[in-house]
């Protein structure tokens, strides 16, 4: 079994989040593709496809959750 099954699953979660209504949770979805892309990266010792999925995933994390933060009203006063 070849390891590119892992990218293709990647890439069907990643498309299949834009079919998510809210906002956040279509960050969360691509967060999880950008996991998978880690996991294939690392497979194939692919550097560039981790530092970038890294990337990805922590920002779409962060922005997900700060969203909800400011739609719930929670956001810090500077």
């Amino acid at each position: 079994m070849t390891l590119s099954w892992i990218g293709w699953v990647a890439t069907a979660v990643f498309a299949g989040s834009y079919l998510c209504r809210r906002p956040a949770v279509l960050r969360r979805v691509q967060a999880g593709a950008a996991v998978l892309w880690v996991i294939y990266g690392l497979l194939i010792h692919a550097f560039p496809v981790v530092v970038a999925n890294v990337l990805v995933a922590g920002l779409a994390l962060v922005s997900s959750f700060s969203a909800r933060a400011r739609q719930s009203g929670l956001r810090e006063v500077s």
